[in-house]
C-alpha cells in the first residue's frame, strides 16, 4: 500500500539519534492543580525510513535512572520501588509494530515495555523534514511524537490521597518526543 501523504525531501535510510538535539519528556498532574514536567537525559533509538514510509520502523531504549525533573529528591523517589524500581527495571523500551496514515498525519503502532509490563501504545507522529548537507557535514531528519499513557497499566500504582479529594499524582502521563536523526546508513541501491 503506497502512502498518499506527500513528504517533501523524504529519504529512506537508517537514522541514529543526535542526543544534543533530541528530547524525551513527560508531564503529569500534581496535587490536582498543576503539572510537573521532566526529561530523560539518556536514550537511544534506531529509526529506519523505508522506501514506502508505511514500512518504516523504530526501536528505542530509555535509561530510567536518567530521569530529571529539576528536583533531585523527587528524582530519587521516582527511581525507587514506589515508581520505576530502576534497580530491577533499568530501561523502558519501545518497538514499532506498524505505521499507518491518520488523515494528514501518521500513527506509529508499537509496544512499550516499562516496569516489567508490555502494552500496545500508539504514537502520534509528525515528520518534520529532511536536510542533506547540514553544517555538520551530514544528512538529518526530524521527527516529533506524542502519546499519553496510564501509569497503572504498567503496574505503577503509588499515590497519596489529598484531604480535599483527589490524589497527589495523576495517573495519566503525557509523553513528548523530539528526535533529530543523523543518517547512518542510506538504503541499498
Amino acid at each position: 500500500m503506497a502512502t498518499t501523504t506527500v513528504l517533501p525531501g523524504y529519504l529512506a535510510g537508517t537514522w541514529k539519534v543526535d542526543p544534543v538535539h533530541s528530547d524525551v519528556s513527560f508531564a503529569v498532574r500534581h496535587l490536582m492543580v498543576s503539572k510537573v514536567r521532566g526529561h530523560f537525559r539518556k536514550f537511544d533509538a534506531q529509526i529506519v525510513t523505508a522506501e514506502n514510509p508505511l514500512d518504516s520502523s523504530v526501536t528505542a531504549t530509555v535509561e530510567l535512572a536518567s530521569i530529571d525533573t529539576d528536583n533531585p529528591d523527587r528524582d530519587a523517589h521516582i527511581r525507587s520501588a514506589d515508581f520505576f524500581e530502576v534497580e530491577k527495571f533499568p530501561t523502558m523500551t519501545y518497538r514499532s509494530t506498524g505505521i499507518r496514515e491518520d488523515g494528514d498525519a501518521f500513527v506509529v503502532d508499537g509496544e512499550l515495555s516499562l516496569h516489567g509490563v508490555t502494552r500496545a501504545v500508539p504514537l502520534r507522529l509528525e515528520i518534520n523534514g529532511f536536510q542533506a548537507n547540514t553544517p555538520f557535514g551530514d544528512t538529518r531528519a526530524g521527527f516529533s511524537a506524542t502519546t499519553e499513557i496510564d501509569r497503572r497499566d504498567f503496574g505503577i500504582e503509588f499515590n497519596m490521597p489529598l484531604e480535599g479529594g483527589g490524589v497527589v499524582l495523576g495517573e495519566r502521563i503525557q509523553v513528548a518526543i523530539e528526535i533529530e536523526g543523523i543518517l547512518a546508513t542510506p538504503p541499498a541501491a
